[in-house]
């Protein structure tokens, strides 16, 4: 039987950044350094395969410190800690080694620096995630405030409004960002910014590679897992480019085919923390069931790269 023909984009860039690279590396080398089992606070990227994987290796994932033995090392995620959870490994002197992307290390050094100058912070971010947990960790209580949408600017009760500075979280949704910042500096006028935005590089240009292969769809597919900030926006963005079906899959089991009955073009991308294998296995259903054409739509090149910390490359 003859299977219908489609054509497949596939977003360029594309699943793993610099950070989760680093971060996962920064795991596979504590366990060479120093044996299973290394404890790693919190899913150390957004990614069921990813984490399994290292588990697999003799990784334990823990949601707190306390679950961790002071004698064994312990790595803190990419998506970075409260200022206590370091403070409070140091005080049981633990081996630690911290994952946090550099990126992200940025953003807490912005708010460190604002905070000295006297500025109160509001932070953009999404409640409840573990990058917005440890920016606001990062200053005492009361100190940094949350907005996670334009409604959110009119009730903020701010102690001076001329003395507030603002960082985001890394993984935000590019647009969503500048309608929250619009608000705020037009509620606050004289409220500081970052330098250099806080939306990380991976983030833009996933955004923006989608933004390219959207319009081309009849569905586009974001390989990632429900609790990756990023693959979620990349969902969004799809849908608000012109895309009439966007799905976040985790993985090729997920793909929802009756959904995509009919269709003759598909994009695929993956979130920041979705390994390749992930997004070939996706690729290879669609060869499996049409008769399949890709092309690659690249609208940046990315050839960053972040060392892992010194304590992994000195020998044992």
């Amino acid at each position: 039987m003859n299977k219908p023909a489609l054509t497949l984009y596939l977003a360029a860039p594309r699943g793993f950044c610099a950070g989760v690279d680093r971060a996962i590396k920064i795991v596979e080398m504590a366990l060479e350094k120093w044996g299973a089992p290394v404890y790693v606070r919190h899913e150390i990227v957004h990614n069921k395969y990813v984490v399994d994987d290292l588990r697999a290796k003799g990784a334990v994932f823990v949601e707190e410190l306390e679950e961790c033995p002071a004698d064994r090392p312990v790595i803190f995620s990419a998506h970075g800690v409260p200022k206590a959870v370091p403070a409070e490994a140091a005080r049981r002197e633990m081996v630690y080694v911290d994952a946090t992307c550099p990126l992200v290390s940025k953003v807490h050094i912005e708010a460190a620096r604002h905070s000295e100058n006297g500025l109160q912070m509001v932070m953009i971010g999404h409640a409840g995630h573990p990058e917005t947990i440890g920016t606001m960790g990062q200053l005492p209580d009361g100190e940094v405030l949350l907005v996670e949408t334009p409604d959110d600017v009119p009730g903020l009760i701010v102690r001076d409004p001329d003395q507030l500075a603002y960082v985001t979280q890394t993984t935000l949704s590019i647009d969503d960002t500048a309608d929250v910042v619009a608000a705020l500096k037009d509620r606050f006028p004289n409220i500081v910014g970052p330098h250099k935005e806080d939306i990380c590089y991976a983030t833009t240009n996933r955004q923006e590679a989608v933004k390219a292969v959207a319009p081309k769809c009849d569905a586009l597919l974001v390989v990632g897992a429900p609790n990756s900030s990023n693959s979620k926006r990349l969902v969004e963005v799809a849908s608000k480019a012109g895309c009439a079906y966007a799905q976040l899959v985790q993985r090729a089991t997920d793909i929802d085919w009756r959904a995509l009955d009919g269709i003759k073009t598909v994009g695929v991308t993956a979130g920041a923390s979705a390994p390749d294998v992930l997004i070939q296995e996706v690729i290879d259903a669609f060869r499996d069931r049409y008769d399949t054409t890709v092309e690659v739509v690249e609208t940046a090149k990315e050839n960053v790269e972040f060392k892992v910390p010194r304590v992994l490359r000195e020998p044992a």
